[in-house]
């Protein structure tokens, strides 16, 4: 199987994952708070390696991060417009709905993860034989 399509695969897999943290999980447990997170931006990074697969994993990593803190960092930004974006179920899981510290280590965990499973895939799987 090549890179892009293990790629393709794993995007709707992951986003599965991420949504099933929040839906089955209590809002209260470490899961709810910060799973879905995590996920998230490994969902991101796999994204960018999938359209960006002439870039290398690191430079694809610092996309997917810098991408996350953006939309975190914009959380602080609060105007109707983009409140009533936000207020949409799609818009609240791309654009998220208030700024937390921890998503940011969330994100930073969640690249790295990314990361790291694409460097074990590139040698156990992706080796050409």
């Amino acid at each position: 199987m090549t890179k892009r399509k293990t790629y393709l695969l794993l995007i709707p897999i992951i986003m599965i994952l991420g949504l099933a943290s929040r839906k089955f999980s209590e809002p209260t447990s470490w899961v709810f708070l910060y799973l879905g997170d995590v996920l998230w931006a490994t969902l991101f990074y796999f994204i960018y390696r999938f359209l960006f697969i002439r870039k290398t994993d690191l430079i694809n990593a610092l996309i997917s991060i810098t991408w996350c803190f953006i939309i975190e960092f914009s959380q602080l930004y609060q105007s109707d417009w983009i409140n009533t974006v936000r207020a949409t179920t799609i818009g609240a899981l791309v654009l998220g709905s208030g700024f937390l510290w921890t998503d940011l280590v969330c994100y930073i965990i969640g690249v790295c993860m990314g990361f790291a499973m694409d460097n074990i895939l590139s040698r156990h799987i992706f080796v050409k034989r």
